[in-house]
């Protein structure tokens, strides 16, 4: 199962136990980080696709830490002009492990199995009597 979100601008195709590095973000290391802008989920060959984005389903992830990329060097110049620049920057970033995807199907199959083993618990429990 994989799900593709869009964060910060950019969109992000993530698995469960993914790690991924979105920019930065507002969150603590260690706590919990929700994605509600799902564009596609995949499931089991079952692909769903949002207009703009898929409802009922969430990403979760837990925040690991945060720190910067690797050195871009900015380099402007302009010949004949003895016009040098040379600037560096590093983008700040958050590493993110995506922990579950949720599905609204996953709520609505754990409601049947539920009102199917309570119907079978009933069944059980008439034909009990009608042996009694």
């Amino acid at each position: 199962m994989y799900a593709i979100i869009e964060s910060c601008g950019k969109q992000y195709k993530v698995a469960e136990g993914d790690v991924v590095f979105f920019e930065k973000l507002d969150a603590e290391e260690g706590k919990k980080v929700t994605f509600d802008n799902v564009i596609l989920v995949s499931e089991e060959g079952k692909v769903q696709v949002g207009n703009p984005y898929v409802k009922g389903v969430k990403v979760e992830g837990k925040v690991i830490s945060h720190g910067k990329g690797k050195k871009i060097i900015v380099f402007k110049m302009k010949p004949k002009k003895n016009y040098r620049r040379k600037q560096g920057h590093r983008q700040p970033y958050t590493k993110v492990e995506i922990t579950k995807i949720n599905t609204g199907s996953k709520k609505a199959e754990t409601t049947k199995t539920v009102a199917k083993k309570t119907e079978a618990a009933s069944a059980k429990k008439e034909t009990k009597k009608e042996q009694a």
